[in-house]
């Protein structure tokens, strides 16, 4: 019931914006993907030419975000930390037709990537390689990334960990996609990403930019976010790292 009613509320919001009735489909190459976990999702959506976009919007108890591919626009929507439909959305949904930053792109495969990171640092500190509790883990992380309440009527030791790790990614997407962390020129936001995960030890795509202060003359000093960790990274505007410290 919750799926068709979702669904529903998605072509309404269609019809809304003046999208064709035509287009309120699943395209045949993204079927598959309804159901599936967001993240895992979004690393896919990733990998077959898919970038998103800075829109998105709470409907119900859900979320719809728009994505783009060349002139091909589809509008997702997440509840319970999966894609529950996936529709075709007018060329206007999402925005102009530019290239996109590798920044921007950079942010949308950081689900798969920070729960990957996150479940690695965890386990390193606890010692921990068990499948159920990496399962766990995940399950809590992906909840809380996607906006899903705390599950406290199955909570496990792994399912409370991953929460909170995914609560702590969650922020850092929120506050990247601001427009005053946005406005820093994209190859430094890069530059400092690529950085940070070298600092920290992550993998690519691991870190973000949260904060951004103009120095002046070209300089950029940012705040960034490798899941709870922080680094301070000044950088000039054509993506030259003057330096990366702890913060």
């Amino acid at each position: 019931m919750k799926s068709f009613r979702l669904s529903l509320m998605t072509g309404t919001l269609a019809v809304a914006m003046g999208t064709a009735p035509a287009l309120a489909q699943t395209p045949s190459s993204l079927a598959d993907l309804v159901g599936a976990r967001a993240g895992q999702a979004e690393s896919e959506l990733s990998r077959r030419g898919y970038q998103t976009t800075d829109k998105s919007e709470v409907l119900g108890d859900g979320r719809l975000t728009y994505w783009r591919r060349g002139d091909e626009c589809v509008a997702i929507m997440t509840s319970d930390g999966r894609y529950q439909s996936i529709n075709q959305a007018g060329r206007s949904e999402c925005g102009s037709n530019g290239a996109g930053s590798n920044a921007a792109a950079i942010a949308a495969g950081v689900a798969i990537v920070g729960l990957a990171a996150a479940l690695a640092a965890h386990n390193d500190r606890h010692k921990d390689a068990d499948q159920s509790h990496d399962r766990e883990y995940e399950r809590g992380y992906q909840a809380a990334l996607f906006g899903s309440p705390y599950d406290d009527r199955h909570e496990t030791e792994g399912y409370h960990e991953g929460y909170l790790a995914g609560e702590a990614e969650a922020s850092n997407r929120r506050y990247t996609n601001t427009g005053w962390v946005r406005g820093a020129p994209d190859v430094a936001r890069d530059a400092c990403s690529r950085r940070a995960d070298e600092f920290q030890n992550r993998p690519r795509g691991s870190s973000v930019p949260i904060s951004v202060r103009d120095l002046g003359r070209g300089d950029f000093e940012m705040t960034m976010a490798t899941g709870p960790y922080r680094s301070i990274c000044t950088v000039t505007a054509s993506g030259q790292v003057r330096s990366i410290n702890p913060y």
